[in-house]
């Protein structure tokens, strides 16, 4: 794939992931649901992980810092997700 297309759709997809953590944020505002706002952090994080690949010509994501950033983002949504269970069991 050329250098320019490859920019394209890693800009796209971190257009579309700042789309989807704001789609979150606006239930959490309505909700006030932690799981909203941890789904819209999560989305954050990685929106800036593929901005950062595209502004920054990494060659190989996987062995630079930046997947942090992504490893962060499933770590956040993993911990929303037990929380979220546990307060249901709680509840009962």
């Amino acid at each position: 794939m050329l250098p320019t297309t490859s920019s394209f759709f890693t800009g796209a997809l971190a257009a579309l992931y700042a789309v989807a953590g704001l789609f979150f944020l606006s239930f959490w505002k309505r909700t006030r649901d932690a799981l909203f706002a941890s789904f819209a952090l999560a989305f954050a994080l990685l929106a800036v992980n593929q901005t950062v690949l595209a502004l920054g010509g990494l060659e190989r994501e996987e062995q630079s810092w930046v997947y942090l950033l992504r490893l962060l983002a499933f770590l956040v949504i993993i911990a929303a997700i037990v929380r979220k269970n546990f307060e249901g069991r709680r509840r009962r």
